[in-house]
């Protein structure tokens, strides 16, 4: 009978001698171990004769695979817990007991934290992956989808599954709650759903890696992840950025070099970055002459929006219809900060990166560091007070 667990031997002798135990368990497999038989059964404690074959404690680790003895005492699970207490009243132990024989170095795959795979040869096909790992990569491995098995590591930190085939990221991989680093770079993905974007990793992912990909669009709901500090974007097909980019105010490191990007959105301004990469995008020239959308009077639509989203007020598709969560969803922010829906004037002026970054690479090879950025504004009075920065 074995139980793998962590274990610290504690000897009660060392705060007599001024002295404290480490106070750290280590990775060990505990072994409730038949001993050899004797020519006389040893006394037990009180004068009682214990059986002719005694069961014992026998620990090993991986340092120690030989392990070491010790007699039962009642310090485990409670199934263990059972077994040792009758091995310890001398009673027969209704379960299989080990032989005393060193512990093999596969029993401790178990503890692993750490898993790097990187050639399909080397990929587990017919075992499960170690329950306690925090860090898994599979590069190189021809993954075409997310192998599930990874979906029950539940300790798991850091997943790679970098250059490989991937099309599509199951709305499971939100239920590692613990996932702190996704790294998808080089595969085939084209998009980013929005359930990933809603799920648990909104509290837990720090650094994502999607570089490498034909992703065209990010959802507006990705702006949720309101812990990330470091996004990878670069070599896609992005077309724009989320236009509440401004809302990820933990962001630190942002490369989107690369991609298909005309402008940039207007909150982008409020990012505070250390490090930004641009290079490489098609930013288009600022437009002379704004776009006009404006309606007078607003339409019974457009007041309502304006009004639920000015006032904070809770909204869901359990309560509205989903198409208008979903224009609430994407609502532009005036540069007064209000909201607009479709009623707005759309303005377009050039930002100097250094504004919103501490490092900035260069946008293009004549050595600039300014794009274009899209305004909006509610009203005609918003505009006309902006217009300076329009010029």
């Amino acid at each position: 009978m074995k139980l793998y667990c962590e274990v610290e031997v504690i000897s009660r002798h060392l705060p007599a001698l001024g002295l404290r135990n480490r106070g750290k368990g280590v990775r060990a497999v505990l072994s409730l171990c038949q001993q050899a038989p004797r020519t006389q059964p040893r006394p037990r404690a009180g004068g009682e004769r214990g059986g002719p074959h005694p069961a014992c404690l026998f620990i090993s680790t991986l340092k120690d695979k030989r392990g070491t003895r010790y007699e039962a005492n009642s310090s485990s699970l409670k199934g263990f817990l059972s077994a040792v207490r009758l091995a310890h009243r001398g009673c027969d132990v209704a379960v299989p007991l080990s032989t005393l024989t060193p512990v093999k170095t596969s029993e401790f795959e178990k503890f692993k934290t750490k898993m790097v795979i990187t050639s399909k040869k080397d990929y587990p096909l017919s075992k499960n992956f170690p329950y306690s790992l925090e860090h898994l990569q599979t590069s190189y491995c021809g993954l075409v989808r997310v192998d599930m098995r990874m979906l029950c590591l539940k300790n798991l930190k850091k997943l790679d599954l970098s250059h490989n085939h991937i099309k599509k990221l199951p709305a499971t991989i939100g239920d590692l709650i613990h996932l702190q680093d996704l790294n998808l770079n080089d595969n085939h993905l084209e998009t980013f759903s929005v359930a990933l974007c809603q799920s648990t990793l909104q509290k837990s992912l720090r650094s994502l890696d999607l570089s490498k990909n034909k992703i065209k669009a990010l959802p507006v709901q990705f702006c949720q992840f309101q812990e990330l500090t470091d996004l990878k974007l670069d070599d896609n097909e992005l077309i724009r950025l989320p236009f509440k980019m401004g809302q990820l105010r933990n962001l630190r490191f942002l490369s989107a070099a690369r991609n298909k990007l005309p402008f940039l959105p207007s909150e982008f301004k409020n990012l505070s970055l250390e490090y930004l990469d641009l290079f490489g995008n098609t930013f288009e020239p600022p437009k002379v002459l704004p776009v006009i959308k404006l309606q007078v009077p607003l339409t019974l639509l457009e007041s309502s929006a304006r009004t639920i989203l000015y006032n904070r007020i809770p909204y869901g598709s359990h309560i509205i219809p989903f198409h208008l969560c979903q224009d609430l969803d994407t609502a532009k922010t005036c540069v007064c900060g209000k909201f607009c829906l479709s009623c707005f004037i759309q303005g377009t002026t050039t930002m100097n990166l250094h504004s919103v970054a501490h490092t900035v690479v260069l946008v293009d090879n004549m050595g600039g560091t300014e794009a274009p950025v899209i305004s909006y504004f509610c009203s005609l009075a918003c505009y006309v007070n902006s217009c300076d920065m329009l010029k």
